[in-house]
């Protein structure tokens, strides 16, 4: 009884412990569902956060093609069914949706496709989907999706009108064409099954022809495309040898093997679209010009179609392709069509939406839509003010060619009219705010309005008020814009007019005065009276001696300014001079064992340095430092040559062998009488060993070698560059084409020897200033993004040539980078992608490269008087650079530090300092020093 109590309670306690345990892990799940919960409310709560953050963006820039994307994602993740569509929607009205959007939307709305109506509007977003690109997968949708309502009236009559039309569409392309031509058979033979008599029993004269008629459609369909150049052609010919039962007719076979022969000149093409990495531009441009010369327009059109899919942002391959139909096919919904995605894909590019207009006005399009298609372009945003120029240009042209000046007043011509005023207003107010310039300076808009109002519609009166108000856009100080409005003037004006704008020009005009003086009396001399002669020269005579009274103060003024800044130099050096001996004073203790001639750390072969050539540099590195130290070097010294780094400390066994070297080979200046054989290399590693035998080995292959001359410091450091003597002037010839190769890590340069200062038209290279369309300029780049991280985010856009990372003189990264891309489209393209990119934490911004123009002093007349003419501001920050040091030898040099040292009483003891200033001073040996140690120490002086 006992036990069974006990037991009893055993169990109780176990139920209760398991009770416990459940309710504890009911708890564990209760707590796990709501931590789940909060997150997942806070991840909604940041995608709608985002989400409006997106919208917000579209509403203020509509063509931001990567928020769009955003967007579309994240309401397909949140399952906004109502907004995607809407969305999906305002970006197909901008811009061509590629495959995978259009496919994605398609299955999101044959998913909701329940009913007859909502059937009806997945086939109209069929419709809009294969306008877009030629893509053989959204026409293989599309015929499949129609299969699915065969049931209803007419479904196989539309099912085959699709196939048909994809036929054409996509029938030719190589390699994805035989899966719409296979699906089409497939659904003819399930028709053919469908019509096939019961076994055993006899069809009907109308069943048999039913029977017949469907066979021979299947017949048909293989015959067809057997006479195409299609992938695997060998499979489809053997599929209908099995199929057939009569044997294959020999036209038939006739167009198979062509078209074989055909395939086989296609084959390289295709293949090496396979290998090539996207987006494979350059093949299929190879692809197109074969296409071309073939002349199949068809063919022609589809391997268009076929490169546009995967290079959409591309300006000129559409403005290669829009010209091709324009001249050729010449079919107007094909031609517009083209002209409309091309637009779409590449609104940034002005040349596509003039080509646009022309082709609607040459088809003879309504004219409202020619105007709201201007108004799309003026809201495309073009990267220059001048592009706005050209597409008004463009517009008010279509304007003039509609108007019939004939009749006093019309319509079309109320309409010019408006469009110049507003054109004149949009560019004043529009786009000079944006880009602070109106992009037409010489107002070419309104000379052109002046001309149609004088010319067109003999309306002087108001051509006279345009060009006054030219005039007074700053263009009164060129004498061309004068001679312009005289010329316009002379053709629809009156001699008056005509004297009256000579005189003014006579007047105002600064650039060259003489030239419309010369007009003036020219006019004066056939039409004009005595008076009006006498008021010419008088009036001409008088602006001549204004214009070069001006020119004399000008030229004195600049004379002036030269003359300070030649003091102002000529003080800079002083100080930097008497700095320097202060320096040396406090260095220089009684006792030490220097020579005099150390003081300046003198370099051997310094004349050989003096006499080094020009070179040409070929842009590598940074342009901005490079160039700086190039024009620093040719401004100082008269020459023109590559800067290097700083040397490092040399080894002692380079030391013993250069100071041996020295002692051997006597110093031999360059011979400028073999210049012709010789080459200048430079920008070679300083810790190079033995620069001789591996400079020789190198340029042996050129030809014979005299004699390879590197330079030394006197501390026996390698200078990184020499001289190679060939023995004939073919093999110097030759040597130049080893610049740039690269030796010990470093590109080594190979020039001629050209001396500046004997050659001053020796080209120098300068870095272009001007607008480089396919080079972008990038800032705000970490400091630690590498060249390689930079190229792999860059060639997503496009084939990239180059990349330079801007660092300073120490070599560290500025943040900075040049980007070239093959063209302008693709620099384009990386543009709106990657502008407000965030890398590392730090937000880039890129734009098309533009540097500012360089101001550098005029060229010196005569080498060293001239470096005083150099203005201060270009040297910059930091003062002179490395290569700006004087390179007159300091045998020329030391007597002037030798007398300044002297006046300052720095070097007293030194018999160097002793005699008079203008002697040469006496070299001191170590065994003089320690004589004059020896009489220091004897003298009563120092016993004392």
């Amino acid at each position: 009884m006992a036990a069974a109590a006990a037991e009893a309670e055993e169990e109780a306690v176990a139920a209760t412990t398991v009770e416990e345990e459940r309710r504890r892990e009911g708890a564990r799940e209760d707590e796990g569902d709501s931590d789940s919960s909060a997150d997942g409310e806070d991840e909604e709560k940041e995608n709608e956060a985002e989400i409006q953050r997106l919208e917000e963006q579209l509403s203020i820039n509509a063509f931001d093609y990567n928020c769009h994307l955003d967007l579309i994602k994240l309401l397909r993740q949140e399952g906004e069914l109502v907004k995607l569509r809407r969305a999906r929607q305002k970006m197909s009205e901008l811009f061509p949706l590629t495959e995978e959007i259009w496919l994605d939307w398609l299955k999101d709305e044959i998913r909701m496709a329940s009913e007859s109506a909502d059937r009806e509007k997945v086939y109209e977003l069929f419709e809009r989907a294969v306008k877009d690109y030629i893509c053989p997968e959204i026409w293989l949708e599309y015929a499949q999706y129609s299969i699915g309502g065969i049931g209803q009236e007419g479904g196989i009559e539309k099912v085959r009108s699709i196939f048909e039309r994809a036929l054409t569409a996509v029938g030719l392309h190589v390699t994805k064409g035989t899966a719409i031509w296979e699906a089409y058979r497939e659904f003819e033979n399930a028709i053919l099954e469908t019509v096939q008599p019961a076994a055993g029993s006899i069809p009907s004269p109308e069943q048999q022809q039913t029977l017949c008629a469907q066979l021979e459609k299947i017949h048909t369909l293989f015959r067809r495309q057997l006479g195409l150049p299609l992938l695997d052609m060998e499979a489809t010919y053997a599929e209908y040898e099995e199929w057939s039962e009569d044997p294959i007719p020999e036209a038939v076979i006739k167009n198979y093997k062509k078209a074989l022969q055909l395939m086989e000149k296609s084959k390289p093409y295709e293949e090496a679209l396979l290998v090539a990495e996207t987006p494979k531009l350059a093949e299929y441009q190879a692809y197109i010009d074969f296409e071309m010369k073939a002349g199949d327009p068809a063919r022609i059109q589809l391997i268009y179609e076929r490169a546009l899919a995967e290079n959409c942002l591309v300006p000129d391959l559409w403005a290669r392709y829009t010209q091709y139909l324009d001249r050729q096919l010449k079919v107007k919904e094909l031609v517009l069509s083209a002209h409309d995605r091309a637009v779409r894909n590449c609104p940034w590019t002005v040349g596509l939406w003039n080509r646009y207009l022309l082709a609607m006005e040459r088809h003879r399009v309504d004219h409202q839509i020619v105007s709201e298609n201007f108004e799309k372009a003026l809201n495309a945003g073009f990267i220059q003010a001048t592009d706005y120029v050209e597409i008004w240009q463009a517009y008010l042209d279509y304007l003039r060619r509609r108007v019939d000046f004939t009749q006093d007043s019309s319509k079309e011509l109320e309409e010019l009219r408006s469009a110049f005023a507003r054109a004149v207003e949009y560019l004043k107010q529009e786009v000079e705010e944006r880009f602070s310039e109106s992009g037409d300076p010489s107002c070419t808009i309104m000379q052109n309005w002046a001309r149609i109002e004088a010319r067109l519609c003999n309306n002087m009166q108001k051509a006279r008020e345009l060009w006054d108000s030219i005039m007074t856009k700053g263009n009164a100080k060129y004498a061309n814009m004068w001679l312009e409005y005289y010329n316009l003037e002379r053709a629809h004006g009156d001699t008056q007019h005509c004297r009256k704008a000579l005189h003014r020009a006579v007047q105002c005009t600064s650039d060259y005065p003489e030239h419309v003086c010369e007009v003036l009396l020219s006019l004066e001399r056939i039409e004009g009276t005595l008076e009006d002669w006498d008021a010419a020269v008088q009036k001409t005579e008088n602006r001549l001696a204004r214009v070069n009274e001006q020119r004399v103060k000008a030229a004195e003024k600049e004379a002036a300014l030269v003359k300070q800044e030649e003091e102002k130099a000529e003080q800079r050096k002083q100080a930097r001079a008497e700095k320097k001996a202060s320096k040396k004073a406090k260095k220089i203790k009684p006792g030490d064992k220097r020579k005099v001639e150390d003081d300046d750390d003198g370099e051997w072969g310094q004349e050989e340095e003096a006499e080094q050539p020009s070179k040409r540099h070929k842009g590598d590195g940074d342009s901005t430092r490079v160039e700086e130290e190039v024009e620093d070097m040719e401004v100082e010294t008269g020459l023109f040559g590559r800067s290097t780094p700083a040397r490092p400390a040399a080894s002692s066994k380079q030391k013993e062998k250069a100071a041996a070297s020295r002692k051997e080979a006597p110093r031999v200046l360059h011979d400028s009488a073999k210049d012709n054989v010789t080459v200048f290399v430079s920008n070679l590693s300083y810790s190079m060993a033995d620069p001789e035998v591996k400079l020789k080995e190198l340029f042996e292959s050129c030809g014979e070698v005299v004699e390879i001359r590197p330079i030394f410091s006197n501390r026996g450091t390698f200078r990184g560059y020499c001289y190679v003597e060939f023995v004939d002037e073919k093999s110097a010839l030759q040597a130049l084409g080893l610049d740039r190769r690269i030796v010990e890590g470093r590109p080594m340069f190979v020039s001629p020897c050209v001396d500046k200062n004997k050659n001053p038209d020796f080209k120098v290279f300068r870095y272009s200033t001007a607008l480089e369309k396919h080079k972008l300029f990038i800032s705000g780049l970490p400091f630690s993004c590498t060249k390689e991280e930079l190229e792999e985010m860059c060639k997503a856009h496009g084939n990239v040539k180059d990349i330079r990372l801007v660092t300073n003189r120490a070599g560290k990264p500025k943040g900075l980078a040049y980007v070239e891309y093959e063209n302008e489209a693709q620099a384009s393209q990386a543009v709106l992608k990657m502008d407000g990119l965030t890398i590392k934490e730090n937000v880039i911004k890129v734009a098309i490269s533009n540097p500012p123009l360089r101001k550098f002093p005029d060229k010196p007349e005569a080498g060293r008087a001239s470096q005083s003419m150099v203005p201060r501001q270009i040297y910059g920050a930091r003062g002179k650079g490395r290569t700006q040091l004087s390179m007159v030898p300091r045998a020329l040099q030391r007597q002037s530090n030798l007398v300044t040292q002297a006046e300052n009483g720095m070097v007293q003891n030194s018999p160097a300092t002793s005699s008079a200033a203008t002697e040469e001073p006496k070299k001191m040996s170590n065994a003089d020093f320690a004589r004059m140690l020896l009489e220091k120490k004897e003298s009563p002086l120092s016993t004392a």
